[in-house]
């Protein structure tokens, strides 16, 4: 078919199919003789695919990196739409602090007048270290390499150091504290293979789950077909305000610094309905004088190498935890399961 027959069939004006030949992302035959440019159904499919792509936002660059992909066979559409769901949930989010940040100088210039620059200055200030700390996080980690062996390697200790001790029954203890019920909607945050979901799916619940590592995630997928399970991050999870009765997250938080942990936080209230849950299992300390004495204890008997790993990760602070749940309305609660897990469970007031 030639330019305007296409044009025609796909609602939109043979200058736009011009633009996307230009850029390199479709290129027709031309006719013999004729110079006109002759579209195939292959052409048809992938101009389809470019403009479905541009509707949700993904730049000509990023366009031509995934049907490069998919035309050597690597990836699939599916992944990079996923991606992009991602990134446009990250953006909602960050934009609503930007609204929250505005409305709450406009209610200072209203209170106060215009006098008073530092207050605002103050707000901007704080609106920045979040959109920093938000901004800040990297996989040190590694998780799409883990994801084949984490499993196993959380039921083995390394050099007589073992903080995942009693997975398995920590698992069972967060489902019990959550008590998930017939008609529930829950969410796995940072569900990684999948163990917890599957804990919960056999509850009788409908489970949603997340992780930002896509090997996690095909994992947890292929353990419990059925759970929408989601490319997202801690900062920014991939589903609309109040669809959850409860959120449970286990052995994840450890992976964010304190005010990251803070931020995260404020995602699990977004998401619960009102009177919602939230139940954590990580690890933790009781407050800094408990992490102090337990990191000297190991210093004195020898074992820096659990110093090193404890300290590689960002072990929570189980009093500055429970504060911050406090200060986004939740009535907080705390246990401790193994020498470095304790089980946080708060609920909305």
């Amino acid at each position: 078919m030639q330019i305007k027959e296409l044009a025609r069939r796909l609602q939109i004006t043979p200058r736009a199919i011009r633009f996307y030949e230009e850029k390199g992302l479709i290129t027709p035959k031309k006719a013999d003789g004729s110079g006109y440019r002759q579209f195939t159904e292959a052409d048809v499919w992938r101009l389809q695919t470019v403009i479905t792509l541009r509707e949700v936002g993904m730049s000509i660059e990023d366009i031509r990196h995934v049907l490069r992909q998919l035309d050597e066979g690597e990836g699939g559409l599916l992944h990079y739409l996923e991606l992009q769901l991602s990134f446009v949930y990250d953006r909602w989010v960050e934009l609503s602090k930007v609204i929250h940040t505005t409305e709450a100088m406009i209610e200072r210039v209203k209170r106060d007048g215009e006098s008073d620059p530092a207050s605002l200055f103050e707000l901007a200030e704080a609106s920045k270290r979040l959109r920093q700390a938000r901004s800040n996080w990297v996989d040190r980690w590694n998780f799409n390499q883990l994801a084949a062996n984490y499993d196993q390697m959380v039921t083995e200790a390394r050099d007589g150091f073992h903080p995942h001790e009693r997975y398995e029954q920590v698992l069972d203890a967060l489902v019990e504290k959550v008590a998930p019920q017939p008609g529930e909607t829950g969410l796995d945050a940072g569900t990684g293979t999948g163990n917890l979901a599957r804990r919960l799916r056999e509850r009788g619940v409908t489970v949603c789950a997340f992780d930002q590592s896509p090997e996690m995630l095909k994992r947890c997928r292929q353990k419990n077909p059925g759970v929408e399970a989601k490319l997202g991050t801690f900062f920014a999870f991939p589903f609309l305000d109040s669809r959850f009765d409860f959120v449970a997250t286990s052995y994840a938080l450890h992976h964010l610094t304190d005010e990251q942990k803070v931020l995260a936080l404020a995602e699990c209230r977004r998401v619960l309905k009102p009177a919602g849950r939230l139940a954590i299992a990580d690890f933790m300390f009781v407050d800094a004088g408990h992490r102090a004495n337990h990191l000297e204890a190991l210093r004195q008997s020898g074992r820096t190498d659990a110093i090193e790993r404890i300290e590689y990760g960002y072990y929570a602070d189980r009093s500055r935890l429970l504060a911050a749940l406090k200060e986004l309305g939740f009535q907080p609660e705390a246990e401790q399961l193994t020498t470095y897990v304790h089980l946080v469970f708060a609920t909305l007031a």
